[in-house]
């Protein structure tokens, strides 16, 4: 192609250089040397002066965020580059709506002559190759949506083979060394995933684990992946109630890999939109479970039974159970302390509280003391339907010898082990945090000091239980009390509650009705 440039000393030329993975696809013609090469011939032949040569390289043309391109845009408005050359038209940019943008409006704005040396194209000069350029950037702009397709479609095959393609996986477990796409558990912060469902399933909040865990200095998802350099913020390094949460509810700890939650927006963007759940694509028992499917189960009806409070202040047994039987929302809960300052709560019906001059429904203001000792106590007397001493007496006498024979204490020796291993593993990331300078010398005496003395307390605990393992135990006395303490605490149990309860309803008149999840409702005054 023939370019005719009569006074080239009057140009400042940018040699732009584009190379994407999709491009590789077309041979080496399209390499960074051979584009290099071709350009450098031109500028020689027609005595042009280059101000400088930007490369992209691995960039994808659907998108103008590239940081040479942008470097050559900064020269343009500072007037060092008037002229902007490249090998072809997909060279700068295969988005046909911001090609063109640069095309008819910001280069002619900024007397800038662009030329593309395969396609003809010289925006100095009258030409017919000029007026098919808009046809030569769709044209372009359709290449990448179908390389886009194509790309996609590999991807989604490999998440409904349950292969992973993810960048990092989730907490808790790590690439396999050797096969593609799998993962496996991660040894070194598996007990901190256990030991998460285990305070959930003891009837924790997830603002509370996550406190706990912020008080023990156990780093976050983020700060062991290390994805929290250069981002410094209130919250960096600080484990949240939301991100319990989403541990909570995710099946991948099941053995399940779970991919597909969020969706990029089109092949020109970079932000992603959620996906509902049913888009979700799942394939169950890919990898080996971290969390056992009984406890996973219990555990996401204690986080759906909060999903009906908005009160993080006050914790009680029966949260997130209360509504209104009129209106039928949950239940707010108020505080009204007496004289002496300790709390007392009360539940009252949201919609009275937000339209209360409209007449929407009444008060049915209750203590939440009374309500709880009248729900316990009629779910006492459904369990003592089923619940025999004597019957439940040989089920613990078994229990007990089974235990003896496989070395007693055995389970609650190994978890005690493995929250001292913990604490010390977190001990030592202190320490190297304070040679580096990340925690400040007082802040790593308070946290070194408490942290000590749980380890401590948990040793002497680890000895005392060691000891016991060879000593004789009653089998039948043992039974016994295994039985009592068992009749004592399950009617209080809140993993208990949530899985006998559906939902508890106050009326008008101070009646509480009990929705069992296992029979009709029934009413007691």
């Amino acid at each position: 192609m023939y370019f005719e440039i009569s006074n080239p000393m009057d140009y400042h030329a940018a040699l732009y250089i584009r190379l994407s993975k999709e491009d590789e696809n077309e041979g080496p013609s399209e390499s960074v040397t051979n584009q290099k090469s071709m350009l450098n011939e031109f500028i020689k032949q027609h005595r042009l002066s280059v101000y400088d040569t930007y490369v992209d390289d691995g960039w994808s043309g659907t998108s103008f965020d590239r940081p040479d391109f942008q470097r050559m845009i900064d020269d343009i408005e500072a007037k060092k580059v008037n002229m902007v050359i490249t090998k072809d038209l997909s060279r700068l940019g295969r988005d046909y709506i911001m090609t063109g943008h640069y095309m008819e409006r910001y280069f002619p704005e900024k007397q800038v002559r662009y030329i593309s040396l395969l396609d003809g194209i010289d925006t100095g000069v009258e030409s017919t190759a000029n007026d098919i350029t808009p046809f030569r950037a769709i044209m372009n702009d359709m290449y990448a949506r179908d390389i886009s397709k194509k790309i996609k479609s590999v991807k989604r095959d490999k998440q409904r083979k349950g292969q992973f393609i993810g960048g990092k996986p989730v907490y808790g477990y790590k690439m396999h060394p050797t096969e593609k796409n799998k993962i496996v558990i991660d040894e070194e912060v598996a007990p901190v995933v256990r030991r998460i469902f285990a305070m959930a399933l003891e009837g924790m909040s997830c603002r509370k684990i996550a406190a706990a865990l912020n008080e023990e200095g156990v780093p976050t998802p983020a700060t062991y992946c290390g994805w929290n350099k250069g981002r410094k913020g209130p919250y960096t390094g600080l484990w949240s109630g939301e991100r319990i949460s989403e541990m909570l509810q995710n099946e991948t700890y099941l053995g399940n890999m779970v991919q597909g939650r969020t969706v990029k927006i089109s092949y020109k963007s970079r932000k992603y939109l959620k996906q509902n759940r049913e888009n979700w694509v799942i394939v169950e028992s890919t990898h080996e479970a971290l969390i056992d499917k009984e406890t996973f189960q219990k555990v996401q009806m204690m986080v759906s039974s909060r999903k009906h409070t908005r009160n993080r202040t006050y914790d009680f047994l029966l949260k997130g159970l209360i509504f209104c039987h009129e209106c039928g929302y949950p239940m707010a809960v108020i505080n009204r302390p007496p004289v002496s300052g300790e709390d007392r709560l009360f539940f009252v019906c949201r919609t009275y509280q937000r339209f209360t001059k409209a007449g929407v429904c009444s008060c049915h203001s209750m203590k939440e003391q009374v309500i709880t000792e009248a729900v316990l106590a009629r779910v006492c007397e459904v369990c003592e339907a089923y619940l025999d001493p004597e019957k439940l007496q040989p089920i613990a006498a078994a229990a007990v010898e089974k235990a003896c024979k496989t070395e007693s204490h055995e389970g609650e020796i190994q978890a005690i082990q493995g929250k001292i291993d913990s604490l010390t593993a977190n001990l030592d990331r202190m320490y190297m945090d304070r040679l580096t300078g990340l925690l400040a010398e007082t802040d790593f005496e308070r946290i070194y000091q408490r942290i000590r003395m749980e380890r401590n307390s948990l040793e002497e605990k680890l000895k005392e239980l060691e000891s016991q393992k060879g000593s004789p135990v009653n089998t039948e006395e043992r039974a016994g009390e295994l039985v009592q303490q068992f009749l004592d605490s399950v009617c209080s149990s809140r993993e208990l509650l949530v899985s006998l309860i559906e939902r508890v309803e106050l009326t008008e008149d101070k009646q509480i009705i009990i929705k069992f999840r296992f029979r009709e409702p029934e009413a007691i005054s």
